[in-house]
């Protein structure tokens, strides 16, 4: 199974350009069609590639509008997504919304996530992996039910 793991540190330049580092690329030319989603999430952005977007879009077309958490989180995770490309050198282009969203300046880090990419300021991304690294050593709950 072809997966996005592992994080790169990288920059984003003058632009809002980020180049995606090449294990990436090669999973979008060899999965995918080298499109993507970009949208926000708890203080980053999550990049999906197009398919498993719509697997996302179709799981929320499912759902009740009556529900307010639920409208919530679409107007957030849904209206704030938008459609991205790899350029030929690997590039992708962020729009000035979600930079600002995110605090996209210069170093960011790009983490792996299966099927998604999350996309991070540095400082934060050390940060909150830090404190999620010190609630794993206290509590390794997770870490069990999964059998490691």
């Amino acid at each position: 199974m072809s997966v996005f793991r592992g994080q790169y540190h990288h920059t984003i330049d003058e632009k809002g350009r980020i180049i995606f580092p090449s294990r990436f690329r090669e999973l979008f030319a060899e999965k995918y069609d080298n499109r993507m989603v970009i949208t926000n999430w708890d203080g980053y952005l999550i990049a999906f590639p197009y398919a498993e977007w719509r697997l996302i879009e179709e799981e929320v077309s499912k759902r009740r509008l009556l529900d307010k958490k639920f409208r919530d989180f679409q107007r957030f995770f849904m209206s704030g997504a938008v459609d991205c490309n790899l350029d030929s050198q690997g590039r992708v282009l962020v729009p000035p919304t979600l930079r600002e969203y995110a605090h996209l300046e210069k170093d960011i880090v790009l983490a792996g996530m299966l099927k998604n990419i999350e996309i991070w300021p540095r400082d934060k991304f050390e940060e909150r992996n830090r404190e999620a690294g010190e609630k794993i050593d206290r509590d390794n709950e997770i870490a069990e039910q999964l059998g490691i």
